[in-house]
């Protein structure tokens, strides 16, 4: 960990006049992500901005639309287990609590959440070359071993995918992110926020240098009927995605009026593919429909050798959580899916 300064600040004002003046000054808040980052020479900073002493942002509240705001600095745990998310949105309750361990997640804040960084082995090991450690070095990844490795979304300079739990949720509701920086206030879609590789794997997001996340917009629907988080992993606990798979319904009777699916653990960032969600809309909640329905999700998918299983892993994870959010209350250990 090299040497930096640090800085307290009370508010996203103060904040961004302490991240002003070095690319290399940076945030804190719960630091689960930063503090590797720092220790083992993977990134370095010249400042840490502390922002966990801000005086707003750490509460959840309804807004006037009928959804709800995440305050950024709300910790994954009080967030999973808020009254509000566990009674209107529990598919997001239910994907943050797969994610990480219980002390983790009682430091991540859900800001940090979307901003935390790839655990691919290989940009862990400063070691090796890494397009998204060092531009241009190289990807190791591509030719070396593949197993938590992309399928879908992937470019010649990267393979590397997004681990985080929450926000396969966030993409599957709808979600917006609020930011503030210094050209002001602006507002992202979801979908918006992440990036796929291209040639600049190293810029994991479309947030600016000095910008900050101020909250997240949960929409009014929630899917809190018919809904199911599966992830797929080696252990229980304590292990990021294979694949996974957040899944929201509305249903009339057994007729699919929308359909909401994200899947992660195969991409550089939560992969939504909205042609396969219009294509359910109208047609009967079953096993051939929701099959089609991952195929079409599916389309381009591509394995490196080690992680070819992903795409027939990636269609029956779709299928199964698909059934499972017609009897939510099938969603625990050893749970079959509806037939």
């Amino acid at each position: 960990m090299n040497n930096f300064t640090y800085a307290k600040t009370t508010d996203a004002t103060q904040a961004i006049d302490q991240l002003n003046g070095s690319t290399q000054n940076k945030i804190v808040a719960g630091g689960t992500n930063i503090n590797d980052l720092l220790k083992y020479f993977i990134t370095t900073a010249d400042k840490l901005v502390d922002i966990n002493p801000f005086t707003d942002n750490h509460a959840i509240t309804e807004l006037e639309n009928g959804g709800v705001r995440l305050g950024a600095l709300v910790t994954n745990a009080d967030t999973a287990y808020h009254p509000l998310i566990e009674s209107r949105y529990p598919l997001l309750s239910r994907a943050i609590l797969a994610g990480a361990s219980a002390q983790i997640r009682n430091m991540a804040t859900n800001g940090g959440n979307l901003n935390q960084r790839t655990r691919c082995y290989y940009f862990y090991d400063i070691n090796t070359p890494c397009n998204k450690r060092e531009p241009g070095s190289g990807c190791s990844a591509i030719g070396g071993y593949t197993r938590i490795h992309a399928i879908l979304g992937q470019s010649e300079n990267c393979i590397a995918v997004f681990p985080s739990d929450m926000c396969v949720a966030l993409a599957a509701l709808g979600a917006t992110v609020n930011i503030t920086g210094p050209g002001g206030y602006r507002v992202l879609a979801f979908a918006d926020y992440h990036r796929l590789p291209g040639d600049t794997p190293h810029i994991d997001n479309n947030l600016q240098h000095g910008e900050i996340i101020t909250g997240i917009d949960l929409p009014a629907t929630g899917f809190k009927k018919n809904y199911s988080y599966l992830k797929l992993r080696d252990r229980a606990s304590y292990s990021f995605a294979l694949v996974s798979v957040a899944t929201g319904l509305s249903l009339d009777g057994n007729i699919i009026k929308e359909a909401c699916i994200a899947l992660g653990g195969v991409a550089h960032k939560p992969w939504r593919v909205t042609a396969a969600e219009d294509f359910l809309k109208g047609k009967e909640a079953k096993r051939e429909n929701f099959a089609a329905a991952a195929d079409i999700i599916l389309q381009g998918a591509q394995g490196y050798a080690y992680n070819d299983f992903k795409i027939p892993l990636a269609k029956k994870a779709i299928v199964r959580n698909c059934m499972m959010a017609l009897n939510p209350e099938t969603q625990r250990p050893g749970a079959q899916p509806s037939k």
